[in-house]
């Protein structure tokens, strides 16, 4: 996702997060050390960390506490990650090596928990129990979705309630706490934190639900992925439950299983691509969207508002 710095107040504040991430990550184990950096380095969109900021903007904003936040949010988002791409056995993330392919899943699994330990003390510093129960409380949400979530693969007998479910702790709690958290950790009201809380759980349905969208529209060069890989790999996505209602199309996609050539399914993305049910998928996220922009009305107008509208505008109309 690109989103179009209109306000230059926050570069300098994310640079600061940048170099924080890489002190953070830093280890005198030259495996963990390298593989971190390899994460770091490989072109994530750094959005958890912009709503950390944007949300502390709206009590007493410090960046020099606020940045511990926005760490920990973005490599919490890292470590499980790499432990999506060991279950998933991916050999490409954003169009560059995984963990797991350059070095290999025994790897790759003690780094997901060397950057989970590192963003709990990084979050240490942060004196504030309500925000570390949030934390808590989310880390735990995010490990019961990848059990879910391995538990459901090849599982075609789902229903919408179990995929939002899924995609609720799988991408929009980890969104939503960073929203949260940044107004916990900067003091403002409940109720703003309500607000920012609500905004960050309907824009992470979205913003999943238009992942699960492009993974069939866009290119390979724009996934960075082959075009259809969660289907491949036996995930029930939001078109694939959509398209089961056509009983030829339920047929063909009952057929898929673990270690099936992805060339044959190819036909069948293609189908699905072409359907109707993109579109139905489609309106799904933008009512989530809407109701993200509702929950910030009530929000005072300012600079970092608008920024959290622009955001919000642009995952509905992203293209990767």
């Amino acid at each position: 996702m690109k989103v179009k710095w209109k306000y230059s107040y926050l570069k300098k504040d994310i640079n600061e997060i940048e170099s924080t991430l890489h002190k953070v990550v830093n280890s005198t184990q030259p495996i963990l050390k390298n593989a971190s950096i390899q994460l770091l380095e490989s072109g994530g969109k750094r959005i958890r960390p912009v709503f950390v900021l944007l949300s502390a903007k709206f009590g007493q904003y410090n960046l020099q506490s606020i940045k511990n936040v926005a760490a920990t949010l973005e490599i919490i988002h890292m470590a499980s990650l790499v432990h999506d791409d060991v279950i998933d056995e991916a050999s490409l993330r954003r169009g560059k090596p995984t963990i797991n392919s350059t070095y290999n899943d025994r790897v790759a699994m003690y780094a997901g928990d060397f950057l989970f330990a590192k963003a709990l003390e990084c979050m240490s510093e942060i004196e504030i129990p309500l925000a570390h129960q949030k934390l808590s409380e989310t880390i735990l949400e995010i490990c019961l979705g990848e059990i879910e979530q391995i538990k459901d693969k090849y599982n075609f007998d789902q229903n919408l309630k179990c995929y939002l479910r899924r995609i609720k702790r799988k991408t929009a709690l980890l969104i939503s706490a960073s929203c949260e958290i940044g107004a916990i950790a900067s003091g403002a009201s409940p109720a703003f934190q309500k607000c920012l809380k609500d905004y960050g759980y309907y824009l992470g349905m979205s913003f999943q639900i238009m992942d699960d969208i492009l993974d069939f529209t866009a290119s390979e060069k724009e996934l960075g992925k082959p075009s259809g890989s969660d289907l491949i790999q036996g995930n029930i996505t939001l078109p694939v439950l959509f398209a089961m209602n056509d009983l030829a199309l339920k047929e063909k996609i009952e057929s898929i299983y673990e270690g099936i050539d992805p060339e044959t399914v190819k036909p069948l993305i293609n189908q699905i691509r072409k359907s109707t049910y993109i579109k139905e998928a489609r309106k799904v996220s933008e009512a989530y969207l809407q109701k993200s922009l509702n929950s910030i009305n009530s929000l005072p107008n300012s600079e970092a508002k608008e920024m959290l509208i622009l955001i919000a505008k642009n995952i509905g109309n992203r293209k990767n």
